[in-house]
Order: structure tokens, then sequence, then C-alpha cells
């Protein structure tokens, strides 16, 4: 099996392939010709993207079979006015390129204990839900998607999984049909329920409050925004205490990604913050820690004695940690 480089794989692009007028998907292999690791539906990795000098880490879904590690597939949409990841994507790449990428992590699974997956997307935010729907169609669980999309020429990606699931696919905004109204779609949905929503901002938090509306308990509401907060920000320095180490970690890394490039090998899972996994106990601050995780307690980051180094950072003139 493939296995990281000081925390990336190094992928070779095997096809390009437009989809809509904004989104190309991309199909790697691993360039050593080896097996990729494996993931599970809901899956994303961090492609990095040299562009204007700097390198870009743009996180994407995994859209192929969780059951296929022969191949990674993600989409990517062409931001006119992001940070030029996506279009140097759009204009540089090339078929036979090869690309650094992040090991899979997931924040987004499919729920173990869901009678029934009710997903509800928006444009690219489908991709993300192509593993999960192949995922659930293997182990035979019970599924549906409602796909919005700004029209005809944006609904490639919705053709495609009507044509695998045919019916327990919906989709909204190609021709004279219904608009995707999310309070119809999640009233009066019977016990062990889940949904499951991708997609714009806005959609995300319209059906967040129309399931909040509707008495659907939090446990049961899954979601993935776009605009992720990250791992970037200003860089900072820790202290590795059992080696006696320094890492330097630039705007662009997790503290977790700048001790792997080193050559240091930190407990990970999720490389998302939700999992707890690679809680580490801080030995001394001078300065204040920006949690960015979803597993500490309040109480526990007031302590400042914990960071997630998959995604937290520091500001600080010192910081030193148990690793």
């Amino acid at each position: 099996m493939s296995e990281a480089q000081h925390g990336a794989l190094r992928l070779k692009v095997d096809r390009i392939e437009p989809v809509t007028p904004e989104i190309k998907r991309f199909t790697f292999s691993a360039a050593d010709g080896s097996w990729l690791p494996p993931f599970s539906g809901g899956s994303h990795v961090r492609v990095l993207i040299e562009s204007d000098g700097d390198t870009r880490r743009n996180a994407y879904s995994l859209m192929s079979s969780p059951y296929d590690t022969s191949q990674y597939q993600i989409a990517v949409r062409r931001v006119e006015d992001g940070k030029r990841g996506s279009i140097s994507m759009h204009e540089n790449v090339r078929e036979g390129d090869v690309l650094s990428v992040t090991t899979p992590a997931n924040l987004f699974p499919v729920s173990k204990h869901a009678r029934h997956h009710l997903f509800i997307a928006g444009g690219v935010g489908v991709t993300p839900i192509y593993a999960q729907l192949e995922e659930l169609s293997v182990k035979g669980g019970s599924f549906e998607l409602h796909l919005a999309v700004r029209g005809a020429e944006h609904a490639a990606l919705g053709h495609e999984l009507k044509g695998l699931y045919g019916d327990k696919v919906t989709l909204y905004g190609v021709g004279d049909g219904p608009r995707l109204n999310s309070s119809e779609i999640l009233a009066e949905r019977p016990l062990g329920t889940h949904a499951y929503v991708c997609g714009p901002a806005r959609m995300v938090d319209d059906v967040i409050g129309s399931a909040h509306a509707l008495g659907w308990t939090e446990s049961h509401i899954h979601y993935e925004r776009f605009d992720d907060v990250g791992s970037t920000g200003s860089p900072f320095s820790v202290t590795l205490a059992r080696s006696g180490a320094v890492i330097d970690v630039s705007p662009e890394q997790s503290l977790l990604e700048a001790a792997e490039e080193a050559g240091h090998k930190l407990p990970y899972l999720c490389r998302g913050g939700a999992c707890g996994e690679c809680e580490i106990e801080v030995l001394e601050l001078e300065g204040t820690i920006d949690h960015r995780d979803d597993w500490l307690s309040e109480s526990d980051r007031c302590t400042n004695k914990l960071i997630m180094p998959c995604v937290s950072r520091a500001t600080c003139s010192k910081l030193v940690i148990d690793a």
C-alpha cells in the first residue's frame, strides 16, 4: 500500500474531465503504482497546490468507491474570487502530473445506527455523498438523495447518480419542476432516519433550521460546509519535549503536518479535530492556543493544557508539547 511521505501521498493525475461549466473531475493513482490508503464514505483529502509562489492546501471530498483503492477521485469547482487554488487546478494541472495529497480524513461519516439515510445536497456538495451512497448500496442500507442544481448544464453529476440509483435520487433545478423544500423533505420521517446535508452555507443553515423546527434531535442531523475554517493561520513554533526538536509551523500547514514534514510521528486518525486521537498535553505555553477542534470541552480549552495538532494553532512566543 502507498505510504505517506512527510504527511502526504504522491499521486499521479490519470484523468481530467469536465463535468459542468465550473467543475472538473480528477482521477489519481499512486505514483509508485501501489494501492492507496483505504477510506470511508464522506472522507476528504487536501491537495497541495502551488500557486503564485505559495502552497495552497485545498480540501476536496473523495467521490470514488471506498471499495476500490487503486484510485481516488475528486471534483474541483473553479472559484474565481477565492485564493486561486481551484483556478490553478483547472488551468495548470495536466494528466500525468504528480501532486502531493494528504491521507484521507473523515468528518462526515454515515451513521452506523441509522435505519434510513436522507441526503440533501447543493451543487458540488454532492461529491462526498457519491462515496457514501456506494458504501450504503454495497451494505444494503436504505437511503435517498435530494440534489439541487442551477440548471441543466450543472446537472451531470446528478444524472450520473440517478443512473446508478434510480428513483432514490431526486433532482431539483432542472426544467420546470419544483424547487427543493427542506421542510417538506424532512417532515413526517420515521424514527431512525438520519439527515445529511452538504452545500453552500445558506442551504446547510436552512436544512438545520428546518430540522430543528420539526423536532429533529441534533444527533440525527449531520452536515459538512464548504467554508471550512481549516488549520491555516499565522506561523508559530513548537518544541517537542521528548526529543527537544523545534518545529516551525508555516501559515499553510497544521502543527501535525509540520511535525510529519520534519520526520516526527504524532498520533492521528481523522486529521480534522473530531476523534480525539491526536490530543497532546501542553507542557509550557507563553501565549494563547487557537482551539479549532470539536473534541475538547470548553473547560479543557480554558486550561490551555491540551491541544489538537491536526487543526489547532497557537499565538505564542513559546509552546512545548509532550511529544
